[in-house]
């Protein structure tokens, strides 16, 4: 016997295409992780600590000083006033969507989630007893509307699950869209887990706003960061939420029998990362800014329309656009097969109901990775042309 929910569940859609990469020896613009190793100082700190320091089990919570860094992290970079007390430390993002979920709802409590959506966030609801509700976006702007939202939202809904800015789509949302979360969550008494994991690759326009940041938000707002995502070590699985007091404490139970704890060289090479100032974090972006425009520029030099990218690892490319009449997960299979580069159809991070015209691209690679990768779309499209 297995547990039929996970058992039945396909496998990723990100270990499929690298697979396939692999097989086909293919450019790999489908899994979002950098070329780059991280940086070294980070890297040289979580050595030095692994030689140097305490490698026995920290704190449940978290070692003290990553605590502290991330409450002045967020002070400094959001002007957000975090006390430490509120910060659990987590094996990486997934683990601390996973511990609010399982921290904050009862069996039988609704969810409400924007699809497309990272696709462990359904899955984890459905394994903590939660009934997931779904609203759909569409390209090309992703927005969310106020009769979509009320429309989802039931005397049973207990959580709001938001991604800023979103994965795949790579839109960073504005204000007026972050307060219509807000007044959702004020007048219907929700809590809103916030998985912002990619709140530092944004490009400036429109900024990034942090949903705990509006009024009245403070108290009933999860904040998920990611060191992976902030320092592109996305392997070390670092992770942590921000929360009140109370919902921290719930938080925290469902931690300490998920993973407990944490490496502690990587938490202590995390802290001092946190402590960089923000001529790091602009460096950061313009090398970002850099590739995402060498990639958008080549792709549409080949034919392809490729949407705004807002923010993330990611854009996106509208398939019937370019003259593209496959679907996306047909011609992504085609053209790892036959053209030797993998992508991502965006079909993959819907629930149900997906739409099939978008396909998602990482940029976050070497100039030779993404010059090869648009010769071989290129190519693709001419296949997938006839």
């Amino acid at each position: 016997m297995t547990n039929r929910l996970l058992g039945e569940l396909p496998t990723t859609i990100f270990e499929v295409m690298s697979v396939l990469a692999k097989e086909h020896n293919a450019v790999n613009l489908g899994q979002g992780f950098p070329d780059d190793p991280g940086p070294l100082d980070i890297r040289q700190a979580a050595a030095d600590a692994a030689v140097h320091g305490d490698n026995q089990y920290p704190s449940m919570m978290g070692l003290p000083v990553l605590r502290d860094a991330v409450a002045a992290h967020y002070g400094r970079r959001q002007g957000l006033d975090i006390d430490p007390s509120q910060v659990v430390i987590t094996c990486g993002a997934t683990e601390a969507l996973a511990a609010a979920i399982l921290g904050l709802i009862e069996p039988g409590d609704e969810v409400v989630m924007f699809q497309p959506l990272y696709d462990s966030y359904a899955p984890m609801v459905r394994r903590a007893g939660g009934v997931a509700r779904f609203v759909t976006l569409s390209p090309p702007d992703w927005q969310i509307t106020a009769a979509a939202l009320d429309a989802a939202i039931t005397d049973r809904t207990r959580l709001i699950l938001f991604n800023n800015p979103l994965n795949p789509s790579a839109v960073v949302y504005e204000r007026a869209q972050l307060q219509l979360l807000a007044d959702a969550c004020i007048r219907h008494d929700l809590i809103a887990i916030c998985d912002e994991v990619w709140e530092e690759i944004v490009f400036g326009a429109p900024p990034f706003i942090p949903l705990y940041a509006l009024p009245g938000m403070a108290d009933r707002c999860v904040k998920i960061g990611s060191a992976g995502k902030i320092f592109s070590l996305t392997g070390w699985k670092i992770g942590w939420t921000i929360a009140s007091p109370r919902l921290t404490r719930a938080i925290a139970k469902a931690h300490q029998f998920l993973t407990f704890t944490i490496a502690p060289p990587l938490q202590a090479a995390v802290a001092l990362g946190l402590s960089k100032d923000d001529a790091y974090f602009s460096e950061m972006q313009t090398t970002f800014r850099r590739s995402r425009d060498r990639l958008t520029d080549g792709l549409r030099q080949a034919g392809f329309v490729v949407a705004p990218s807002q923010g993330t690892y990611f854009l996106t490319v509208d398939l019937p656009a370019s003259g593209i009449a496959m679907a996306d997960d047909d011609f992504a299979v085609l053209a790892v097969k036959e053209a030797g580069v993998a992508t991502i159809p965006v079909s993959a991070f819907y629930d149900r109901d997906p739409v099939k015209t978008v396909l998602r691209l990482c940029y976050a690679k070497k100039d030779a990775t993404l010059d090869a990768g648009v010769e071989r779309m290129a190519k693709a499209r001419r296949l997938a042309a006839g």
